[in-house]
């Protein structure tokens, strides 16, 4: 038998491994042949249904995402008319809720999975012929128009399970690798797909070291760790950082922490750990109780918001923080007092999204009760609760790419924060100043940014006209645009400092008098800034204040 996995993803960047998790398990099986079809939501469907088409396969499987839900479709419903006979089977998260509507709007679809995929794929597969009611977490339409429903499909023994890169399927060309060692979480949050999932499965610590030594073996240095919640249990947290620690320099590691559970231990243990080896997520959503009480957050408020100063605290790790509008009693008002918050905390990024009603979570099930209305196609995104009004919901969004568009980016943090924080009208002002540009919804160059913020600072901010000029000339911008402030060369600097009865106070970097040297000025506040005469970067290497 021959099956074909038609593996489309978002981009190119990233990679399923779901057919390697799969396939790992049933390599050995002699009498199955796999193919796989790849591609990306902007590939074409015709020409992507041409070539599974072109494997002649007999089962065809698929995981659908979110954003990969709809391009699925379009290619295999071309299949189907291209193939006489074929089994389609699907999984994924899109069919952890209820499947028959799907099912019978979508009759090429043999058969869904719901649940994890690694024993019922295959025992689907056993049984393609066969009866198909013993089989954990299937979903189908009988030949007597009845639809069936076998629960969820759970994998018992996690640890058990062979490795995704023990398939020869494993994608080892993308930049980063997904690794996976626990599945299921203890919170119980309303909006999330694993809210709930207990009990927490987990790999052993021998385990995961046998997993990283392979994956360094192939040179990838970015791991993606997908355990829901890193830090459920302190000890195993704890020992992981261990481990993680042996390949400093080698690997860098993304995770999900949550600022609640954080003890005294782990506090320690991640204090000490080497720069740049993390990156942390962590898990907020919302800075008020009812909302996080509403959404079925776990964990205390005022703990979170400690664990998150302690880690913002920090200088050898990198903290993400995320809010989520749309959620239950989250107003645009308290969406945006949270970001205020979470700017003067100092998270290094802050990503805003708007709420994703997904199947198979309760806030899905209780959508009704609370009010809450949301597309009902992909990605099924929230258009209005009685906390938030459509058009707040499409500020909200505004928001949120104003905030990554000037305080995720590195050149332009420090001044956006600073107006965030010190101006209350700040947000909106200037998102409204965005939009009114028309540059929200297009890319835009660092550059770019940096003019329309000077221009917008010398309207409304004209005091911080001279913090702009110092980001500019810090991210390695053009000293000859106006946006670089009153700046001169100066050929000699130790002349210049004595004759101006001048002394240093260093900010970064090592003073070099060879070097090439700018000042600038402004009233009575002058900066220095020193340039490798030898290598030409754009950025100075060397920054101090004069007095």
């Amino acid at each position: 038998m021959k099956i074909l996995w038609l593996d489309i993803n978002s981009s190119y960047s990233h990679s399923s491994v779901a057919l390697p998790a799969i396939h790992a398990q049933v390599r050995e099986r002699g009498e199955w042949e796999w193919c796989v079809v790849r591609g990306t939501i902007n590939d074409s469907p015709g020409a992507l249904a041409a070539a599974v088409a072109g494997h002649k396969p007999d089962v065809i499987a698929a995981t659908f995402w979110l954003f990969t839900h709809q391009m699925q479709i379009e290619v295999l419903s071309r299949v189907v008319q291209l193939l006489d006979g074929v089994k389609v089977v699907c999984g994924g998260p899109e069919f952890l809720g209820d499947n028959e509507d799907f099912l019978r709007r979508h009759p090429f679809v043999s058969a869904v999975i719901r649940g994890e995929g690694e024993v019922a794929l295959p025992e689907f597969l056993d049984a393609v012929d066969a009866e198909w009611n013993s089989i954990e977490g299937l979903c189908w339409i009988g030949g007597d128009d009845e639809y069936h429903d076998n629960g969820k499909a759970m994998v018992g023994d996690f640890a058990s399970l062979k490795y995704p890169e023990e398939s020869e399927f494993f994608n080892w060309d993308k930049p980063f690798v997904q690794l996976e060692t626990t599945r299921g979480c203890f919170n119980t949050c309303a909006f999330c797909v694993s809210g709930g999932e207990k009990p927490v499965r987990s790999q052993s610590m021998e385990q995961v070291k046998s997993r990283l030594d392979n994956i360094h073996a192939h040179g990838i240095t970015d791991i993606r760790v997908l355990d829901r919640t890193f830090n459920y249990d302190t000890h195993r947290a704890c020992a992981m950082l261990d481990l993680f620690a042996r390949y400093h320099g080698k690997m860098r590691f993304h995770l999900e922490i949550h600022p609640s559970l954080m003890s005294d231990a782990l506090k320690t243990k991640i204090a000490g750990l080497p720069h740049g080896l993390l990156h942390l997520e962590a898990g907020i959503q919302s800075l008020d109780s009812a909302v996080l009480k509403e959404s079925g957050r776990k964990g205390s408020l005022n703990a979170s918001l400690q664990g998150l100063k302690f880690l913002c605290s920090l200088t050898n790790v990198q903290t993400h923080a995320d809010l989520i509008a749309g959620l239950p009693c989250y107003t645009l008002e308290m969406l945006c007092n949270d970001i205020v918050e979470l700017v003067k905390i100092g998270v290094d990024e802050l990503q805003v999204e708007s709420l994703k009603v997904l199947p198979g979570t309760r806030l899905r099930e209780m959508a009704s009760v609370k009010g809450l209305r949301f597309s009902p196609l992909p990605p099924y995104e929230i258009l209005q609760t009685p906390s938030i009004s459509p058009s707040e919901l499409r500020t909200s969004q505004h928001v949120s790419r104003m905030v990554d568009l000037y305080y995720n980016c590195p050149a332009w943090q420090k001044v956006t924060g600073t107006l965030i924080t010190q101006d209350i009208g700040f947000l909106m002002d200037f998102t409204a100043h965005l939009h009114d540009m028309m540059v929200l919804d297009s890319p835009v160059s660092v550059e770019r940014r940096g003019v329309i913020l000077y221009n917008y600072c010398r309207e409304r901010h004209p005091e911080m006209l001279m913090s702009v000029s110092i980001a500019w000339i810090k991210a390695g911008l053009s000293l000859k645009k106006e946006q670089a402030g009153n700046i001169i060369k100066v050929k000699n600097i130790d002349a210049y400092l004595t004759d101006n009865d001048l002394t240093m106070a260093v900010e970064y970097g090592t003073f070099n008098a060879s070097d090439r040297h700018y000042v600038l000025t402004s009233g009575t506040f002058r900066f220095l800034f020193g340039y490798d005469s030898e290598i030409h970067h754009p950025e100075p290497v060397f920054m101090a204040s004069l007095k």
